[in-house]
């Protein structure tokens, strides 16, 4: 029988669960394209370079756009696709400044809202329908019509890097552990879904026990979760402060790279009894979060 297709959440973890890959939107959203960009911004070796920038091409998150005839050369640009993940980003700069360990979140600046308040701000995790602020515990959530663990597991291939990842490096360890690796964002995703054992975990994800182990050590050592005397891993405050980013990065997936059959994950806010589509907001004037009005301070 075949294997059947990877649903949007599969996809995205495959994508998005690349240390490299964040690392590269980013600067892309920084306004970099050139190959000698990149490799100016970022400590990264020239073929772990071309193979991500690939990637994210053939994926339809950059496109590669001429900027010289004589010699003939190319850059990479956004698409839509890749500017929609301007609040996954916005999303981790609060999540860094607000409770990161490493030194470097300490001298990260500050969001401004300058097209709104003008204020220094985080972004808060709101309700499109109702405006509330949530959480964790304030969200339904259930299996769509592709969904399902089997289809939601990282799309992409187990070989190990070779060389130092950006984490090893010194940039934001604390982040890219959660959430630029794709086995941690499966199984912090798998978390916030309610799983709380290893032997769930693991089947749920379909990884190999010593990745699972790996990763519960991980969370456990930064403060993300907590090991309870029965054995099971429940998140901290700083575990679920990560929500909004898996939230809008499946909610990205669900947009640029849906299944055929309809969503992999349904998600309902009882408050309101409304479907739950993710919004970013400022948290001193709760208007709604636009990338042309959000700067960096000092």
């Amino acid at each position: 029988m075949p294997q059947e297709q990877p649903n949007s959440i599969g996809v995205t973890l495959g994508l998005l669960g690349d240390q490299w890959n964040l690392l590269l939107v980013q600067q892309a959203l920084l306004g970099r394209s050139r190959f000698g960009e990149f490799m100016e911004a970022l400590p990264i070796s020239n073929a772990v370079l071309a193979a991500r920038l690939r990637t994210l091409a053939e994926h339809g998150v950059l496109e590669q756009r001429p900027y010289s005839t004589s010699p003939p050369r190319s850059g990479y640009v956004l698409t839509d696709s890749g500017r929609a993940l301007w609040p996954v980003l916005l999303s981790i700069w609060g999540w860094e400044r607000r409770w990161a360990s490493d030194p470097a979140a300490a001298a990260l600046p500050a969001m401004v809202h300058v097209g709104g308040c003008g204020e220094e701000f985080a972004p808060a995790l709101t309700c499109r329908a109702c405006g509330a602020t949530v959480d964790v515990a304030d969200l339904g959530a259930e299996w769509g019509p592709s969904g399902g663990w089997p289809r939601s597991v990282p799309a992409a291939s187990t070989r190990r890097q070779r060389g130092p990842s950006p984490a090893d490096l010194g940039l934001f360890p604390d982040t890219l552990s959660l959430i630029g690796n794709r086995w941690a964002l499966a199984l912090l995703g798998a978390c916030l879904l309610g799983l709380t054992r290893f032997r769930e975990l693991e089947r749920a994800l379909q990884a190999p026990p010593t990745i699972v182990s790996d990763r519960l050590r991980t969370f456990v050592a930064r403060g993300v979760l907590a090991e309870a005397d029965d054995g099971s891993y429940h998140l901290t405050a700083k575990g679920r402060a990560v929500l909004p980013t898996v939230l809008l990065a499946l909610a990205w997936g669900e947009r640029w790279h849906p299944a055929k059959e309809g969503p992999a994950l349904l998600l309902t806010h009882p408050d309101c009894g409304a479907p739950f589509e993710a919004r970013l907001c400022c948290d001193r004037c709760r208007k709604v979060l636009t990338v042309t009005e959000v700067a960096l301070g000092s």
